[in-house]
C-alpha cells in the first residue's frame, strides 16, 4: 500500500553551519508523530552524493550532517537551493509532491523464520525507452525471530525402569525437549511439577535437573511397598513471555530378591509340639500334609521349590518339588518309629536363591492315647533338659559372685590390718586410755571414788619392752586392813607382758596416787 502526502517545507540556512546545527522541526511542521517517524524508519532520499542534511527520528528534527558551501553548491546561480525527499515504511509514505521511481516491496505470505530463516531477492529496473535498458540488484533478507515457538519432548510420555535397594541419588534417565526458536528464545530449563506419590510429595521420590533434564532418585526405593509412580516434567524456554510444554513420565520400580520365602503352614510354635498323625494303613503315597509358603517379591523371584533335606526315615517320605505335599512313598510298617521328624527346606528362584526351613512332626500311630504318651515324653525331656540348662547358669553366677565377694573382703581386711599395724609401729604419740571412774569392790561395802594417774611409754628402737598393764577392774581392788589405822593396803595383781614382744605399751601408777 503506498500513501500520497502532499506537504513541501523550505528552510533557509546559512552556509558554513557547523555540523549538528539545528535546521527545523520537521515532525512539527509536517505534523508528523514521533512513534510514526520511528515505527515508519523515517529517512531522507536525495539525488545528491553529499548528504548535506540529517534526520534525528528520536527528536524530529533536521540538522546539518556535512558542510554546506554556496559557492562549491549552485556556483554563480541564485538563489541556490538543494532539495531531498522524506520516506516512511508501512506503509510507505513519500513527504514531497511526487511518488515517482519509489516503489514498495511486499511479501504474499507471512515469513517465518523457523521454516526459512534467510532470501536472496534479486531487483531488476527496466526504462520505457527504446530499446528499453535496465539494471539489476539484489537483496538479502534475513528473518529476525520471535519467541513463538514452545518446547518439544521426544516423546509424548515416558517410561523408565529403576531396580529396587538403589542407591539415592541415581540416575535414573533423560528426558528431551526441543525449542524451534533461535537463541533465548530456544533455551530450554526443565521443573519437576508439584504433585504427590501416595501422600507423599514427589520431590522426596526424584528430581530433575534444570539444565540437562536428567531425572534422579532422591531416595532408595522398594519394590514390596511401592511399584510404580507417575509424575510430569514442564520444559519452559528463556522468551519473553515464556512458552512452556509438558509430558507425564512413568517410574516402574523392578523386583530384586532381597526377601527369603515365608512359611504359612505348618506354623512353627516355641512352647507346643505339632505333630501330623499317620495311620500304620496308610498306603503309599498317602498324603500326610502340605507345607504352604509365599514369597513377597515378584517374577522367578516368587517361584518356589520344596526339598526335604532331612528326616528320620527318607525312605519313607518325599516331598512335592513345586507343591510342598509331604507323602508316603511305602507302604508304613510296625517296625517304623513312631515319632519321624521331617526338615523341609524352601528355596525361591533367584539369583542368588533365599531358602526357609520348617520343621514337620509326623506321628506313626493308629490311636490318639500312643501318640500322647510319646510326644509328651519327648516334651517333657525337652523342657526338663531346658530348666535343667538354666539352673546350672543361674547357680554358676551365683556361686562366682559370692566367691568373688568373699575375695574382695579378706583382700579388704588384710589390708586394713596391714596398714593398723603399720600406723601404731611408727607412731610416737601418747595413747590414753579411757577407764571407768568407779569400781565395786570384793567386800560388798559399795563403791569407792578414785582417780588413776598413769602415763605410757613406747620404744621406738625394739618391739620389744619392759611394760606393764594393769588387769581388769576385778583384779585392781583396794581392801581397807581393820587392823591397821589409817592405813591402807592395795592389792595390786600385775599381769607381765613381758613375755609378749608385740606389746609395746608400759602403763604405770605413780606412787603419789591416793584413794580416799
Amino acid at each position: 500500500m503506498i500513501s500520497t502526502i502532499n506537504g513541501q517545507i523550505r528552510y533557509a540556512i546559512p552556509e558554513e553551519m557547523k555540523k549538528g546545527s539545528l535546521i527545523g522541526n520537521v515532525a512539527q511542521d509536517l505534523g508528523l508523530d514521533l512513534k510514526r517517524l520511528r515505527s515508519g524508519r523515517a529517512r531522507i532520499v536525495t539525488g545528491e552524493n553529499n548528504q548535506y542534511t540529517e534526520l534525528k527520528t528520536d527528536k524530529g528534527i533536521l540538522v546539518v550532517n556535512e558542510r554546506i558551501d554556496r559557492e562549491e553548491l549552485c556556483g554563480d546561480v541564485s538563489p541556490c537551493s538543494f532539495s531531498f525527499e522524506i520516506i516512511l515504511e508501512n506503509p510507505i509514505e513519500l513527504h514531497r509532491s511526487s511518488l515517482t521511481n519509489y516503489y514498495n516491496l511486499l511479501s504474499n505470505v507471512p515469513f517465518d523464520r523457523e521454516t526459512k530463516s534467510e532470501y536472496n531477492i534479486t531487483l531488476t529496473a527496466t526504462d520505457s525507452g527504446s530499446p528499453p535498458l535496465s539494471t539489476t540488484t539484489t537483496l538479502h533478507l534475513k528473518i529476525s525471530d520471535v519467541n513463538d515457538n514452545a518446547p518439544v519432548f521426544e516423546r509424548s510420555s515416558y517410561e523408565a525402569y529403576i531396580v529396587e535397594n538403589n542407591t539415592p541419588g541415581l540416575s535414573i534417565f533423560t528426558v528431551k525437549a526441543r525449542d524451534a526458536d533461535w537463541n533465548q528464545n530456544a533455551r530450554v530449563s526443565y521443573i519437576l511439577e508439584d504433585s504427590s506419590v501416595n501422600g507423599v510429595p514427589v520431590s522426596s521420590y526424584v528430581s530433575v535437573s534444570a539444565d540437562s533434564g536428567v531425572i534422579h532418585a532422591v531416595r532408595s526405593f522398594d519394590y514390596e511397598q511401592i511399584k510404580d509412580f507417575h509424575f510430569r516434567v514442564k520444559a519452559q524456554d528463556g522468551g519473553s513471555p515464556p512458552l512452556s510444554s509438558n509430558v507425564t513420565v512413568k517410574v516402574l520400580i523392578q523386583d530384586q530378591n532381597d526377601n527369603p520365602p515365608q512359611v504359612l503352614y505348618p506354623v512353627q510354635t516355641g512352647g507346643s509340639l505339632v505333630a501330623e498323625l499317620v495311620p500304620r494303613s496308610a498306603d503309599v503315597g498317602y498324603l500326610v500334609t502340605k507345607v504352604v509358603a509365599v514369597d513377597v517379591d515378584s517374577g522367578q523371584n516368587a517361584w518356589l521349590s520344596y526339598k526335604l533335606q532331612k528326616a528320620t526315615d527318607r525312605a519313607l517320605f518325599e516331598v512335592g518339588l513345586q507343591n510342598g505335599e509331604i507323602r508316603t512313598i511305602r507302604q508304613v510298617t510296625d517296625k517304623d518309629a513312631v515319632k519321624q521328624r521331617l526338615t523341609v527346606i524352601v528355596e525361591d528362584n533367584g539369583q542368588p536363591s533365599r531358602s526357609a526351613t520348617v520343621i514337620v512332626n509326623v506321628a506313626v500311630a493308629d490311636s490318639f492315647p500312643e501318640v500322647l504318651s510319646e510326644f509328651t515324653d519327648f516334651t517333657q525331656d525337652k523342657e526338663y533338659n531346658d530348666n535343667l540348662t538354666f539352673y546350672l547358669v543361674l547357680a554358676l553366677a551365683v556361686v562366682s559372685f559370692l566367691f568373688i565377694t568373699c575375695l574382695v573382703v579378706i583382700i579388704s581386711v588384710k589390708i586394713y590390718r596391714w596398714r593398723q599395724s603399720r600406723v601404731m609401729y611408727s607412731s610416737n604419740l601418747p595413747v590414753i586410755p579411757y577407764y571407768p571412774p568407779r569400781y565395786s569392790d570384793t567386800l560388798g561395802t559399795g563403791t569407792l571414788q578414785h582417780v588413776y594417774n598413769y602415763e605410757v611409754c613406747r620404744t621406738t628402737d625394739s618391739r620389744k619392752s619392759d611394760c606393764k598393764f594393769g588387769g581388769v577392774g576385778s583384779q585392781n581392788v583396794l581392801i581397807m586392813d581393820p587392823s591397821s589405822t589409817g592405813t591402807m593396803q592395795r592389792i595390786q595383781s600385775e599381769k607381765s607382758i613381758l613375755d609378749e614382744p608385740d606389746s609395746p605399751l608400759e602403763v604405770r601408777f605413780p606412787k603419789d596416787t591416793y584413794f580416799l
